[in-house]
């Protein structure tokens, strides 16, 4: 696959390069990173090609905003699409309130507020414009609008009601008006999609977690629901959020936890086919994603240069047909999963 290949967002028609980059790893998720190693990995994407850059302001608590605008302040600003997210804004810390900064390391010392109201959501607009040094950026994601991070039940559905009633006239007026060109919503379980679609008018959804070489469960209804409407997709951690780069043997997590021995004996079924086949396991994870053609593009983060041209180099590994026939057949993938020509 080349990964400078452009495809359409969704309904927007805004062009994304199929391969991107996420900006969870450099904003120092579960590992340190330094400055340096993060600016680096952004100018080894836009070395390989890579136009669509992905960032957010929960990422190391405005740290990966502001070293994604590091990284592209003096790029030309026609030749990029960059996505940040809404829904959350940021305050100062109280020193010595003893927040939990985790799963961030050495993040900047900022509270999280949820917020998706009007006034949320547009106040999350500005204050990324500023972590950004840039007067404006393409796509707005409403994000993690799900029960991960909002129990009970109750609390989750006042902050959908809080979108419904107030939020969605944010996101209308920011792309009337021209700030942004595409609105998407982050997705990491199932369930959530079809609540998106009674209130909102969606260009695409940034799917994490749901659908990966480990998982399709998605495609049983959500994904239908979505391209009868045009919508689309944009993958995040195609790696199950590590598993599927360090393989069965690599000390790494599945969902951001310890994998279970089920999906570990599942990852080494699925080794063993790329080993007859001669396909590295982070080429097929980052490839079957792009399969889909309502997919625009897949984001896979880094924490280093040499993190981006691993990635590059799974995203060009050739794959034969008969690798994908295999996995079907020893019903290691759905027989439906649509997988790249």
């Amino acid at each position: 696959m080349d990964p400078t290949q452009t495809r359409t967002l969704g309904k927007s028609g805004v062009k994304v390069t199929q391969l991107g980059l996420g900006g969870a790893s450099y904003g120092s998720l579960f590992h340190q990173v330094p400055e340096e190693d993060a600016v680096a990995a952004i100018h080894a994407a836009w070395d390989e090609g890579v136009r669509f850059f992905d960032t957010a302001p929960w990422y190391g608590r405005g740290l990966s905003e502001l070293r994604t605008g590091s990284g592209l302040r003096y790029r030309p600003r026609d030749e990029f699409i960059l996505s940040t997210k809404i829904g959350r804004w940021l305050k100062a810390q109280i020193p010595g309130s003893g927040t939990d900064l985790g799963p961030w390391k050495a993040p900047t010392k900022f509270d999280v507020v949820f917020d998706y109201t009007y006034d949320g959501l547009m106040r999350a607009y500005e204050q990324s414009q500023l972590r950004l040094g840039l007067p404006f950026y393409d796509v707005a994601v409403i994000h993690d609008l799900d029960d991960g991070y909002h129990q009970p039940p109750a609390k989750l559905q006042a902050y959908f009601d809080q979108l419904a009633t107030s939020g969605y006239k944010a996101v209308e007026e920011l792309k009337a008006y021209g700030y942004i060109k595409a609105i998407g919503a982050g997705v990491n379980y199932l369930g959530h999609i079809p609540r998106f679609l009674e209130i909102i008018d969606l260009d695409f959804f940034l799917i994490a977690m749901p659908y990966t070489l480990l998982r399709q469960e998605i495609l049983d209804t959500e994904f239908p629901a979505c391209v009868e409407r045009g919508i689309g997709f944009v993958i995040g951690a195609p790696y199950q959020s590590g598993i599927l780069a360090a393989g069965s043997k690599g000390a790494s997590n599945a969902d951001y936890a310890p994998p279970s021995l089920a999906l570990i004996t599942q990852v080494e079924a699925i080794e063993a086919v790329c080993a007859r086949h001669d396909v590295p396991l982070m080429a097929a994870a980052i490839q079957f994603t792009l399969g889909h053609p309502s997919v625009a593009s897949v984001i896979p983060g880094a924490r280093s240069a040499n993190h981006v041209k691993r990635t590059a180099e799974a995203f060009r590994h050739p794959i034969p047909a008969d690798f994908w026939a295999e996995l079907k057949h020893e019903r290691l993938l759905r027989e439906d999963a649509p997988v790249p020509a």
